[in-house]
C-alpha cells in the first residue's frame, strides 16, 4: 500500500478482521471515505462494495482510496462478495437497501453480500439515514423490527434538521468494535472512575485539583471498543471522550463521585473490575453560602481531608478486582515504587498505575509503569500502550 493511502493505527480492536464496508446511495454516502480510514486506524481489512446509486454520489475511485483496496461495484467470476469475513457495516442503510435486504433481493454484488453474511450470522450493524418522513413512516418502523429479528444492530443518530443523519466515523466504529468484541471471552462489567474534583468555597468561588480526564477517557474508550461493559464515574474534566460512551454518571464534587461508586458497586450486576484513574480532592474547605465580600487582605482558608475513596470502597466491592493510580512529585522512582506497594498492600488492589509529574505531561520518553501486587513493575511508553496493557490485565483475570 502506498504512503498516501495510508493510516495511523491506533488500537487493536478489530486487528485481523475481514469487515465489509457497504454503501448505499444516500448523500451519508459522501461520509463513508472517512468511515473506512477510521475502520482501518482500529486494525480491520476493509472490502469497500457500492450500490449502483452510492456511485451517484461518490465516485468508487474516492472510496477505493479510503479503503486502500479497490472497490466492488460489478459481477465479476470471482464473486468476492462470498468470501469469508468477519463482519458487516452498511452506511448510509437506505430505506431502500434496508427493504431490498430484509426481502431477500440479490440484484448487485453489495446485496449479495449482505444476505451472504446474514446467513454466516457473524456481526452486522447497519446506520440508517433519511428524512424524518420517512423514518416515521410505518412502512420504515416495519423494516427496522425484521432488522432486529434477522439479528441486524441498528445505529440511529438524534434527528436534526428533519432528518435522521448518519453519526460520525468515530462513533460508528466504537459500536461496531464493542458489537463485534463482546463476543470474546472474559468481557467484564467496569468502572472507570475519571477526571478531577470541585469543592465550593462559596456560591461563586471553588477549588478544583488538576486533571484533564484524558486519560481515564482513553482507557474507557479502549475497553468499550474491546467489548467490555464500561461504567463511567466522572468528575471535572476539562475534554470530552471521542464518542458517547454508555453509561456516564457525572458528580464534580468528592463525596458525590463517592455515593455514586458506593450505589454502583452494590447495583446488580455487580462491577467486576475497578479503574480507579479519578485524581480525587485530598482537601476541602468548609461551604458559606452567598459571596465572602471582596477587599479582605488575608482570608485564610480552612482545608479538611475528604475521605479515601479506595479506603472506603474496599468494604463494597469484595469479590471485584481494582487498579489504583499514584502520582507524585518530586520523588525518585524508587520512592515512587514504594508507595505504591503501601497503596496496593492498603487497600487490596491487583495492581497501580505510577506516575511522577513530568511523565504526565509528556516531558518524559516514559509514560507510566504499572506496579504489580507481586512486586514486579512494567514500564509503559505511552497511553495507547496503558490502555491495551489494562485491557489485558482485565481480559486474563
Amino acid at each position: 500500500m502506498s504512503e498516501d493511502t495510508g493510516v495511523t493505527v491506533q488500537g487493536p480492536s478489530l486487528e485481523g478482521k475481514r469487515v465489509i464496508l457497504a454503501v448505499s446511495g444516500g448523500i451519508a454516502a459522501t461520509e463513508s471515505i472517512k468511515l473506512a480510514r477510521e475502520l482501518r486506524r482500529h486494525g480491520a481489512d476493509v472490502f469497500p462494495m457500492m450500490s449502483n446509486s452510492a456511485e451517484g454520489v461518490i465516485s468508487p475511485l474516492a472510496l477505493s482510496w479510503g479503503s486502500g483496496v479497490e472497490v466492488i461495484t460489478k459481477w465479476d467470476p470471482k464473486m468476492t462478495q462470498l468470501e469469508d469475513f468477519d463482519g458487516l457495516i452498511l452506511a448510509p442503510a437506505t430505506r431502500n437497501s434496508i427493504a431490498k435486504f430484509t426481502h431477500g433481493i440479490l440484484d448487485s454484488p453489495m446485496m449479495m453480500a449482505l444476505s451472504a453474511v446474514s446467513g454466516q450470522r457473524i456481526p452486522m450493524l447497519f446506520v440508517p439515514s433519511m428524512h424524518n418522513d420517512l423514518f416515521h413512516d410505518a412502512v420504515t418502523s416495519d423494516l427496522l423490527s425484521s432488522l432486529e429479528e434477522l439479528g441486524v444492530k441498528v445505529l440511529l443518530e438524534e434527528p436534526s434538521e428533519g432528518r435522521r443523519k448518519q453519526p460520525s466515523a468515530t462513533k460508528i466504529v466504537a459500536q461496531y468494535c464493542n458489537m463485534t468484541n463482546s463476543r470474546l471471552e472474559r468481557r467484564k462489567r467496569v468502572v472507570v472512575t475519571l477526571g478531577g474534583n470541585v469543592a465550593q468555597i462559596d456560591s461563586v468561588r471553588r477549588i478544583v485539583n488538576s486533571s484533564t480526564g484524558k486519560t481515564g477517557w482513553a482507557i474507557a474508550e479502549h475497553l468499550h471498543r474491546m467489548g467490555h461493559d464500561v461504567v463511567c464515574v466522572v468528575g471535572h474534566t476539562t475534554c470530552d471522550s471521542t464518542f458517547p460512551l454508555p453509561d456516564v454518571r457525572i458528580d464534580e464534587s468528592p463525596g458525590g463521585m463517592l455515593s455514586e461508586s458506593i450505589q454502583l458497586a452494590n447495583t446488580s450486576p455487580n462491577p467486576q473490575f475497578w479503574i480507579h484513574a479519578a485524581a480525587i480532592l485530598d482537601y476541602e474547605p468548609e461551604y458559606n453560602s452567598g459571596k465572602i465580600p471582596s477587599g479582605i487582605d488575608n482570608w485564610n482558608i480552612e482545608l479538611s481531608p475528604t475521605k479515601k475513596h479506595l479506603q472506603v470502597l474496599k468494604e463494597h466491592v469484595r469479590g471485584s478486582k481494582r487498579i489504583g493510580f499514584k502520582l507524585e512529585v518530586g520523588v525518585d522512582e524508587e520512592t515512587l515504587i514504594s508507595k505504591s506497594m503501601g497503596l496496593i498492600s492498603d487497600n487490596d488492589l491487583e495492581a497501580v498505575v505510577a506516575n511522577l509529574l513530568d511523565e504526565v505531561h509528556n516531558t518524559s520518553s516514559k509514560r507510566c509503569r504499572i506496579v504489580f501486587s507481586n512486586g514486579n513493575v512494567e514500564s509503559i511508553e505511552d497511553l495507547s500502550g496503558l490502555c491495551e496493557k489494562i485491557e489485558g490485565i482485565i481480559a486474563s483475570n
